[in-house]
């Protein structure tokens, strides 16, 4: 099967970290979270991948330039404006001729959802399209599915008022779709598939939904990425990639961290529940807890960063204390 990864946004909510860095580029322990999405895909079965490109399409090209992403190839649609979720799917889906079922996800969200019976729950109820749900404490932030007994969409509500959601299972982001709902979708406008298809198709009584009790995040924040590092650290994955290689000190402490590669710690350091990407350097003394650091980030002496999330190449002078803060990157 074919499946279409959505890698088109800006990630906004991630700013420093995406300045300069698509989201999906964004390592999860190391390894770019579209590795991830894809590697994901390929153990259940999927053959070749879609990149919807928007935002810095080089810099998937240039990770990847010989054409395949966790051993499977893919191919892109780089659209020109930005289209909406659903205007995205219907350029690729166009650019890509697709012409049977495939699957679409969003490619910042990570989760061992079982792919194949989602195919098989789709063939199963002859839907349309068929979205997987996953069940959540805050379902506000999200948007809502309320189904049948016999899993047919009966209200679809995107972001709807705390404490006014007809259900707590949300759209966790993977759907399968026949090639009839590309033409549901306008040309020539942004068009978002969960304000204006979604509703549209249960209305019309072509869309179905799956519940799902697995691992599950939407990494669309620095707190939730910073989340997604310590998952897979603390075995809440079921897959753990080798460490990257960087020098730390004896002297130092580092608990439930991420150390990018060619990053040093110097003595007397603590990084607590923290992610510090490629070529960091830690200066003696200094103190990181749950806090991101971006390429190149020097910090002084001293320094005490808390809950920070730190652009690329910045420089932290010694003894400076910093908590909740985002510094922009050079």
């Amino acid at each position: 099967m074919f499946a279409v990864v959505l890698v088109g946004g800006f990630g906004t909510r991630l700013r420093p970290l995406t300045e300069h860095t698509p989201k999906q580029m964004l390592p999860i322990c190391g390894v770019p979270m579209i590795e991830w999405v894809v590697g994901h895909l390929a153990e259940h079965g999927v053959q070749e991948v879609g990149l919807a490109l928007g935002y810095r399409p080089d810099a998937f090209l240039n990770a990847y330039p010989n054409g395949r992403i966790a051993d499977i190839p893919y191919r892109v649609a780089v659209e020109a404006e930005a289209l909406g979720t659903a205007g995205a799917i219907r350029f690729a889906a166009q650019e890509m001729q697709l012409e049977e079922t495939f699957l679409v996800l969003n490619g910042d969200v990570l989760t061992d959802l079982h792919i194949g019976a989602l195919v098989e729950f789709h063939d199963q109820h002859e839907a349309e399209a068929t979205i997987a749900l996953q069940a959540v404490s805050d379902p506000s932030r999200f948007g809502v599915v309320r189904t049948g007994d016999n899993g047919r969409v009966e209200e679809f509500i995107e972001k709807p008022p705390a404490g006014k959601s007809p259900s707590n299972h949300i759209n966790a982001g993977t759907y399968v779709m026949n090639p009839s709902v590309v033409d549901r979708i306008p040309e020539g406008r942004p068009v978002s598939i969960e304000r204006e298809t979604f509703p549209d198709m249960a209305e019309a009584g072509t869309l179905y939904a799956m519940q799902s009790d697995t691992y599950w995040l939407d990494t669309g924040t620095p707190g939730q990425f910073l989340e997604a590092n310590l998952d897979v650290l603390q075995g809440r994955r079921k897959n753990r990639p080798s460490m990257p290689l960087a020098t730390v000190h004896p002297a130092a402490q580092i608990e439930e961290s991420v150390i990018g590669t060619g990053s040093h710690i110097d003595a007397e350091v603590m990084v607590k529940r923290s992610v510090l990407f490629t070529d960091c350097h830690v200066s003696r003394g200094a103190t990181i807890v749950d806090s991101v650091l971006s390429d190149e980030v020097y910090v002084g002496e001293g320094t005490r960063l808390e809950g920070c999330v730190i652009g690329s190449g910045q420089r932290i002078e010694a003894g400076a204390t910093l908590i909740d803060q985002k510094r922009p990157g050079s």
